[in-house]
Order: C-alpha cells, then sequence, then structure tokens
C-alpha cells in the first residue's frame, strides 16, 4: 500500500514538470522560413556550450593502461605517432601486410618474393628488416620473421612469424 502511494506522490510530481515545459516551449515564435542565410542567429545558438561536456579532453594515462587500446592485440602493434612517416619500400611494411608469394633459390640460400597491400611485389632476403621485424630464414616453402614483443607481462620478448608458401590441407 505504501509503495503504491508513493508511486501516485512521484507521479503527480512528474506529471506537472512535463505539462509546464510543453507550453513553454510552444510559447517561443519560430523563426520566418522566408529570410534563409540572412536571419539572425537563435537564442540556442547564443548560447555558450555546455560546461559539464569537457571541450579538447586528453587521456592522461599515469601509469594506468589506455581503455580504449584492445586487448586481444596487446604487444602486437607499433606505437606510432600520426606524423611519423613509413619508409619506403620493404623496410615500410608490416609482416601482416605481406604475403609469401614465392621462394628463388640463389647461390647465397633462397630468396622470398613479397606481395604487398599495395599490390607490389619486393624481393627480400634473409636479415632484410621490415617495420615490426627481421626476417629471420627463408627455406624452400616457409619464411620466418622474427618480431620483438612490446607487452611488459609476457615472458617472451620476441616471436616468430611463419609465412607459408603454399597452405597445405592440414594446415587449414
Amino acid at each position: 500500500m505504501i509503495r503504491a502511494l508513493s508511486l501516485i506522490v512521484l507521479m503527480m510530481l512528474l506529471v506537472p514538470a512535463v505539462v509546464v515545459s510543453a507550453p513553454q516551449a510552444a510559447a517561443q515564435p519560430a523563426a520566418p522560413a522566408t529570410q534563409g542565410a540572412a536571419a539572425a542567429p537563435t537564442a540556442d545558438a547564443q548560447k555558450p556550450a555546455d560546461p559539464l561536456e569537457p571541450q579538447g579532453y586528453a587521456y592522461k594515462a599515469d601509469g594506468r593502461r589506455d581503455p580504449f587500446v584492445n586487448l586481444m592485440r596487446r604487444g602486437s602493434e607499433i606505437s606510432r605517432s600520426a606524423g611519423d612517416v613509413r619508409p619506403a619500400g620493404l623496410p615500410g611494411l608490416t609482416a601482416s601486410e605481406v604475403t609469401l608469394s614465392g621462394i628463388m633459390a640463389s647461390r647465397g640460400g633462397f630468396v622470398a618474393m613479397l606481395r604487398a597491400t599495395d599490390k607490389r611485389t619486393y624481393v627480400a632476403r634473409q636479415g632484410d628488416k621490415l617495420l615490426d621485424g627481421t626476417i629471420r630464414s627463408i627455406t624452400a616453402d616457409t619464411m620466418v620473421i622474427l618480431q620483438p614483443v612490446n607487452d611488459p607481462l609476457s615472458l617472451e620478448k620476441q616471436r616468430e612469424v611463419r609465412k607459408v608458401l603454399r597452405q597445405t590441407e592440414e594446415a587449414k
């Protein structure tokens, strides 16, 4: 009984606030539509910005992790600022941006043909550097890229990324 009575009192308090605010909005004169761009700014446009909304918010880490960083891919991305420019050619590509399209035998060993996302083909040898790693070895059907891990919680400081020339049915 007390709950029903308190609910009724609450409804009575909320309803007059809605009824009072509706006629106030209707009482404001509408701006004529024929004036177009020459119309004077309305009262809403002259109001200053809401002081409760921060303008130009910047996150300060202070030793905490950034809440907007994806935790599933932690340590695998390179932190780069917006002003950084990638080097041209193979040193400007990441391991995830290249696919192994062929391997050739040469006098000194094997040479890999890499196809990038820009549809260009690059020739890579053992020891060549990528943006996020170094080519460790090239065999007749695989290439291994050694990447540093930037995760402070990881026990491993480097990881191997294998690019396979031909996918077998067992590997899929």
